[in-house]
């Protein structure tokens, strides 16, 4: 196959039938993820809860830590929802390397090399914000949450009661975006190498980020200061390595290319 992109031309059925082919495989890879997610929910969910429960015994709270379900079914589809959340992920180095392939014949060969490093730099990234959320962000959000429980007045006990499903839906929003928000260089990659952006565009654009680096992290974490700065902390560092990308990565302009 020639090195050209302009020489490898499909037509439409075929972009389809090519399309389809992927698809299959992401849904497939989606399946057997949640299929090893159900037969580990329990473990899962002992991990996602052992921020909450290291708060929990930090504070002045009577009794362990617990989580409540309403109704009977509740809880079976709380480990439903973890399932297709954990075979999402465990299948997400399976979608990206099916969506590079299936825009690969439109690159040039300087560009195809970059499959492994953008599946691997992806997947490694979207992890390490996931892990920086649980291990960081997450507990010091709940002893600031939790604090606000206790004995107000001797007549009075304010004792938090949180159900499974909200805590899942919580903890998984905050997971997503944390490794979401860890993807920032990789982004970075893609602008530099298609010519839209350079490491100079990147620099002017700093003292932006910053107020828009604080805005994400006030839309996505708890309505307190210290998780606000947990997040918009490595975010800036994360543009920082963005700019280096894309110093590393940024097109010639053609005459300096010639």
């Amino acid at each position: 196959m020639s090195d050209n992109p302009e020489e490898n031309v499909m037509t439409f059925w075929e972009h389809l039938e090519e399309l389809r082919a992927r698809l299959v495989r992401m849904i497939l890879a989606f399946v057997v993820g949640g299929g090893v997610a159900w037969y580990y929910k329990e473990h899962l969910l002992i991990w996602l809860t052992l921020p909450f429960v290291r708060a929990w015994n930090a504070g002045p709270h009577d009794g362990g830590a617990a989580l409540h379900f309403p109704a009977p079914a509740s809880l079976f589809i709380c480990y439903v929802r973890l399932a297709a959340i954990g075979g999402a992920i465990f299948a997400l180095p399976i979608v990206l390397y099916q969506i590079w392939a299936f825009i690969a014949p439109g690159l040039y060969s300087r560009e195809k090399r970059f499959a492994v490093p953008f599946v691997v730099s992806s997947c490694g990234l979207f992890a390490l914000g996931g892990y920086f959320g649980w291990r960081v962000a997450f507990p010091v959000a709940f002893r600031y949450l939790l604090h606000f429980g206790g004995h107000l007045s001797p007549g009075l006990d304010v004792k938090p009661t949180v159900m499974v499903s909200d805590y899942i839906d919580f903890v998984t929003h905050m997971l997503i975006a944390f490794g979401v928000a860890f993807e920032l260089p990789v982004l970075a990659f893609f602008l530099a190498v298609a010519g839209l952006v350079t490491h100079k565009h990147l620099i002017k654009f700093f003292r932006y980020f910053v107020v828009v680096a604080f805005i994400i992290s006030a839309v996505l974490t708890p309505p307190d200061p210290m998780s606000q700065l947990l997040l918009a902390i490595p975010l800036c560092g994360l543009y920082g390595i963005s700019i280096l990308v894309a110093w590393v990565f940024s097109r010639k302009p053609p005459e300096a290319a010639a």
